[in-house]
């Protein structure tokens, strides 16, 4: 009523951005259902959130044991499969930003020079899909894809993650056509036309 606080053009644009990102989650949950299915494993959807890649969504798989990532989990850039596929595929910025902090060491595994995080990332960006053997926990291992939107920009990815005895280091066909089959629906449902 004093009008001493209102809402201004950052809690609009945040509103927004807020909204982009459910819109991915709502378009892709059944597509998450059907790759957890296919796969067993436990399936994650990814954003980048002010340079961040945020998890969006966790579908824990059918293994005894399930890993502790929940939504609202920060994934680092350089160590993930899903921050490598954001820097591959998303702002052109992202790489500059990621390499003027630390690079994390994890494990043993876990990329930390930046040549070697610039060779992965190229690798990733020529054919489309990111792994992450061991370099966030010993034992464990990701498969992510890009998602893209109307525009053809980045608007995220999907993934799935497990024990290097499910997900190996090199992941089988079957697996990768699987995360990149999944990612490519979600994004058609976003609007991405590939051509």
């Amino acid at each position: 009523s004093t009008m001493r606080y209102v809402a201004g053009i950052k809690l609009f644009v945040l509103g927004e951005r807020l909204r982009e990102r459910f819109d991915v989650l709502v378009v892709a949950r059944d597509d998450l259902a059907r790759l957890r299915e296919e796969t067993r494993q436990p399936v994650t959807l990814s954003a980048l959130v002010e340079n961040q890649v945020v998890v969006l969504e966790v579908l824990q798989g059918h293994a005894v044991v399930n890993f502790g990532t929940q939504p609202g989990t920060v994934l680092d850039l350089h160590a993930s499969a899903h921050g490598n596929v954001a820097l591959a595929f998303g702002p052109g910025s992202l790489m500059e930003h990621c390499l003027a902090g630390q690079l994390k060491s994890w494990t043993p595994h876990t990329i930390c020079t930046p040549n070697a995080l610039r060779r992965t990332i190229a690798q990733v960006r020529t054919r489309g899909w990111a792994t992450a053997p061991n370099r966030v926990l010993q034992g464990v291992n990701g498969l992510a894809a890009p998602l893209f939107n109307h525009t053809g920009a980045y608007a995220g990815a999907v993934a799935i993650a497990g024990s290097i005895q499910y997900i190996p280091a090199s992941p089988s066909q079957a697996q990768i056509n699987a995360v990149t089959r999944t990612a490519e629906r979600i994004s058609r449902k976003l609007g991405w036309n590939p051509k």
